[in-house]
């Protein structure tokens, strides 16, 4: 898909390579878990810093970038209901909330990486963000601008992977990116668990679904297989992970409408 503007660093005399992505707009979801880095909750400032340097060279490449945050490894809303007996309602804002403390760390850190960021929001918060407004998110790319998503839906009991899949097709992104923690794709059976589980390269959203294979929720799944959403799994820990994903190389696991099992 050709698409004008492009990051300020895009123009053919500046990039930093002559391959042409693959995809030139994505959807780069960062679970919660992620942004811990080694430990179990927080942030990791190297995990912020690593990401943001990751955004900025596929922006060189020309490539257009918006992020859904995940907020994890602060507030788990359905975690929170059942531990303090919170309305699960109340403990799901909580969450969204949590995104968003998310989203304004790695505006920080990206900002002074020397990248241009917005925040926009499910949930209006005037003061420190955008509220998401479509066309506005799409004309910031344009510009060059990455994009962070917080809050989730604005809605309880849809996850942040549901957020993504969804922001991806409103923003019409040509693939969601689905940022792991140490995990390099998407297994038959749990890898920290089973010595032998086998990583594939390739599937189709079908066989994910029919599999109940971890790679998103269910409903997350569906919208992109209904909108032909490419999904990559991979590994955010790797450096160059990102780049390599948009560049079209083999990397994690490609979830298509045609996928071809391992």
């Amino acid at each position: 898909m050709s698409r004008s503007g492009g990051s300020p660093g895009s123009s053919s005399e500046n990039k930093t390579t002559a391959r042409t992505p693959k995809y030139e707009r994505i959807l780069l979801k960062l679970s919660g878990e992620a942004l811990s880095g080694d430990g179990r909750a927080g942030l990791d400032a190297a995990v912020l810093r690593l990401v943001a340097q990751e955004v900025k060279d596929v922006t060189a490449h020309g490539v257009q970038v918006a992020i859904v945050m995940g907020g994890g490894n602060l507030v788990r809303g359905a975690d929170m209901s059942a531990r303090l007996g919170i309305d699960e309602v109340t403990a799901h804002h909580m969450g969204m909330l949590a995104t968003v403390i998310n989203a304004l760390a790695l505006q920080d850190i990206m900002e002074k990486e020397g990248l241009v960021t917005r925040v926009q929001t499910a949930i209006e918060m005037h003061q420190i963000a955008e509220p998401f407004i479509r066309r506005r998110a799409i004309r910031h790319l344009e510009k060059g601008r990455t994009v962070i998503f917080a809050g989730g839906t604005g809605s309880p009991y849809f996850t942040t992977d549901t957020a993504a899949a969804l922001r991806a097709i409103e923003i019409e992104a040509d693939a969601l990116l689905m940022a792991k923690r140490g995990v390099g794709g998407v297994y038959d059976k749990d890898p920290n668990v089973h010595s032998d589980a086998v990583m594939f390269r390739q599937l189709g959203y079908m066989e994910v679904l029919n599999r109940d294979l971890k790679v998103m929720d269910a409903t997350a799944v569906a919208l992109c297989k209904d909108n032909n959403m490419d999904i990559v799994v991979f590994d955010v820990a790797q450096p160059g992970n990102v780049t390599r994903a948009v560049l079209g190389e083999e990397v994690g696991t490609l979830v298509t409408q045609g996928g071809r099992g391992r």
